[in-house]
């Protein structure tokens, strides 16, 4: 599932780079939760949780149905 997720994310990344900032998977869990940090400008951007909820979180679920939550480290 690690693959598919890094896959999904790499979809991801092209818009969050425009922005000056990116994603770092840090984790898959067996459950379906995805550990990311949120790296560059978008580490300290008070818009990274929408980010995280409804962009990141949208694509990987849609992407990789095994995904149940996507978390912030």
């Amino acid at each position: 599932m690690k693959e598919k997720v890094e896959a999904a994310l790499n979809k991801v990344r092209p818009a969050l780079m425009a922005d000056g900032g990116n994603v770092e998977l840090v984790d898959v869990g067996a459950d379906g939760v995805v550990k990311v940090k949120l790296t560059g400008a978008c580490g300290g951007c008070p818009m990274s949780q929408l980010t995280l909820k409804m962009g990141i979180e949208r694509i990987l679920k849609k992407e990789v149905p095994e995904v149940k939550e996507v978390v912030a480290l």
